[in-house]
């Protein structure tokens, strides 16, 4: 089955995607240019004959990581789980997408190095000693069995739209977070950074392909995008918890609305939206929407850190200790 066989909304989006196929082969490629083909092991090492120096450092690094702050712990549990939630963003794809285009081989390759940071991550924290481990493993199989199906109608647009901004959005927040705890735990931010740096790169491929969609059928993705933009909500929404924790990780200043915003300018100035002409009725009105995002997540930021007093939070997996943040 080909992308023209997937469950889409319009034959019309069938054509696009089918003539973005050399696009997406193209990108393809010019990813594995970009990329650094890292593998956990390189990050922390479980080799029978690793060096005796390696046994020293895990001591240190347990030491360093009972210094962090508990913000930090929830930041890198919301990251790990975000990341182990994986296997949903694969079957999207696929279903988007079908299972016999280039997008099979984006898929399966992007797949590759996404496994690969929870991976990481998990073994980290395991040899870290960073959590209560039995609490966040029910916490993450509850998240796995919940699902992830966002209302987006079958649009594939909305797809390519929503992973431009989460590929960037999850890179801010594993960035934000090693940054936080590279002063006191060193290893962490070492791992987070790998992390990061993937996510910066997938990031470019999935904001190219929108921009070969917008190209194609300005109109329809305009109107996807502002359905996305409006209505984002991070892929771990779905964990138990999931506010609180998103709360800590924005009093910490490492995610949150105002991170958002950057985001969307970021993306609105390199599809260049404002600059689009010769659009539909419906175009005009999803472009005009979209201008006038930036200002209102910046007034939604400014209201919730003004009203942001100092608030007790406790989560079973840092050990159930008070948290005031």
């Amino acid at each position: 089955m080909g992308a023209a066989d997937a469950q889409l909304v319009t034959p019309d989006q069938v054509e696009v995607l089918v003539s973005m196929e050399p696009a997406v082969l193209r990108e393809t490629e010019a990813h594995k240019e970009r990329r650094n083909l890292w593998f956990p092991n390189d990050l922390v090492r479980a080799d029978t004959n690793a060096p005796a120096e390696w046994d020293e450092q895990i001591i240190e690094v347990r030491r360093a990581a009972r210094e962090l702050p508990d913000s930090v712990r929830v930041a890198v549990a919301v990251n790990l789980l975000t990341e182990e939630g994986l296997p949903h963003f694969h079957r999207l794809i696929a279903v988007h997408f079908g299972e016999s285009s280039p997008w099979v081989t984006w898929n399966n390759m992007w797949t590759a190095e996404e496994d690969r940071h929870g991976c990481a991550l998990r073994d980290y924290v395991r040899d870290a000693r960073l959590f209560e481990m039995g609490a966040l493993e029910r916490l993450q199989y509850s998240y796995i069995e919940a699902g992830f199906d966002p209302e987006w109608e079958s649009d594939p647009y909305r797809l390519l739209a929503y992973t431009s901004l989460q590929e960037k959005a999850t890179q801010i927040s594993h960035a934000n977070t090693g940054r936080t705890a590279g002063t006191t735990e060193p290893l962490l931010r070492r791992v987070l950074g790998h992390l990061a740096g993937d996510e910066s790169r997938h990031y470019v491929f999935y904001r190219e392909m929108f921009n070969e969609i917008l190209a194609r059928d300005p109109n329809r993705a305009l109107n996807s995008l502002q359905k996305v933009v409006s209505n984002f909500s991070m892929p771990g929404h779905r964990i138990a918890g999931f506010d609180e924790m998103s709360e800590v990780v924005r009093r910490a200043n490492i995610f949150g609305p105002r991170q958002y915003q950057q985001i969307v300018e970021e993306c609105l100035d390199y599809w260049k939206v404002s600059e689009l002409t010769g659009l539909s009725g419906e175009g005009n009105e999803a472009q005009d929407k979209l201008m006038k995002v930036p200002k209102r997540l910046a007034r939604m930021a400014d209201y919730v850190e003004s009203k942001s007093a100092p608030r007790k939070f406790r989560f079973d997996f840092a050990y159930d200790r008070e948290l005031t943040i």
